[in-house]
């Protein structure tokens, strides 16, 4: 018989359910990575503890007060030289239309093909700066607003940064019980299978976290060095830029290029032709290597699959499909796998 009582609890149930949700909407984004930080270095916790004689809250506090320091600082020893180095491009556009380009340089001519047209493009332009200049008015103001509308995105993330820091506490200290309610309600869902796919989130996760952050800091590493050799100013500055912009996709590029048009600028052609190869195969090119084998190493997935699962998480859900697309597709293979690989059904025999 129809049971309305329990129809009526589990409205109810769901009723509650979203509305918890919709009052957590605001915090997703905050609570993902907090989320994502805290699993991450979950070792360094489990040793902190262990350090501090098994006190979960004092461990949890220090740590967090760490990595507080550990982001907070180079970001704001970063703005300032970033406002720095904003001032003297400012300075530069100003020299460029008071004294007009410099000279040719002699390859250009030599250039098979368009060599020719090349310096007569020069030529055009330095003799016409000012109505160059001109022409790009209303792109610059345009240009402004983007910039503007980025700097409120910026804002938005510090703050959402900020808040991840305060909320990666409480996932320090109630790591293990939160751990434990999941594990129950899997296990009332999918029975004794809930320790695998726990295992499987948990792994692909500590994968991603481990390709990104690898990745980051080897095209920083790299970056810094085609920095050093070049003799760009404020190499130091520009490398961490790269490691904190090698956490978005075609992030490096946006330091590496500029830089290279500052070397061609003051004519030093030969380390502009040096780090733009240096940026173009070395330090963008070893993310298309790194990361895929860092986040499939030690896995039972295929590449393809990781590789899907990195890019089309990123055009689904922004920057969290990085670890959202990976974990979702895992989980859908070992699902499919674990259901074609059970034994079929018996057919029954026909009846005469």
């Amino acid at each position: 018989m129809f049971n309305n009582d329990r129809l009526l609890v589990q409205i109810l149930l769901l009723g509650l359910l979203g509305a918890c949700v919709w009052v957590l909407a605001p915090f997703w984004s905050a609570l993902f990575w907090a989320a994502v930080l805290a699993f991450a270095s979950w070792p360094l916790m489990r040793l902190l503890t262990r350090a501090l004689g098994g006190r979960h809250t004092a461990a949890a506090a220090l740590l967090t007060a760490g990595w507080t320091l550990l982001v907070a600082l180079p970001l704001v020893w970063l703005g300032f030289n970033l406002a720095d180095h904003i001032r003297d491009a400012t300075e530069l556009v100003k020299n460029i239309q008071v004294d007009g380009f410099p000279q040719p340089p002699d390859w250009l001519a030599g250039v098979p093909l368009v060599g020719g047209r090349l310096v007569q493009l020069w030529q055009t332009i330095d003799e016409q700066g000012a109505a160059f200049f001109a022409s790009l008015k209303p792109y610059m103001g345009l240009m402004g607003n983007w910039l503007l509308a980025r700097s409120a995105q910026i804002g938005g993330g510090m703050l959402e940064l900020g808040l991840s820091l305060a909320l990666v506490f409480f996932f320090y200290r109630d790591g293990p019980r939160m751990a434990e309610l999941v594990r129950r309600a899997l296990e009332r869902l999918i029975g004794e299978r809930a320790e695998h796919y726990l295992a499987l989130v948990a792994g692909t996760v500590q994968r991603v976290v481990n390709g990104v952050i690898g990745t980051a800091a080897a095209q920083a590493a790299l970056a810094l060095i085609g920095f050093w050799i070049a003799g760009i100013p404020g190499a130091l500055v520009l490398g961490i830029l790269t490691f904190l912009l090698s956490l978005i996709p075609m992030g490096p590029p946006l330091v590496w290029v500029p830089a290279t048009a500052w070397l061609f600028w003051h004519g030093e052609y030969g380390y502009a032709i040096f780090l733009g190869i240096w940026g173009t195969f070395i330090v963008s090119g070893v993310d298309n290597v790194l990361k895929p084998y860092l986040i499939s190493r030690g896995g039972n997935l295929p590449l393809v699959v990781v590789l899907l699962g990195v890019f089309g998480g990123i055009l689904a859900f922004g920057f969290m499909g990085l670890f959202l697309g990976p974990t979702l597709l895992a989980v859908a293979y070992s699902l499919i796998t674990d259901w074609l690989a059970g034994e079929p059904r018996q057919s029954l025999p026909p009846t005469a």
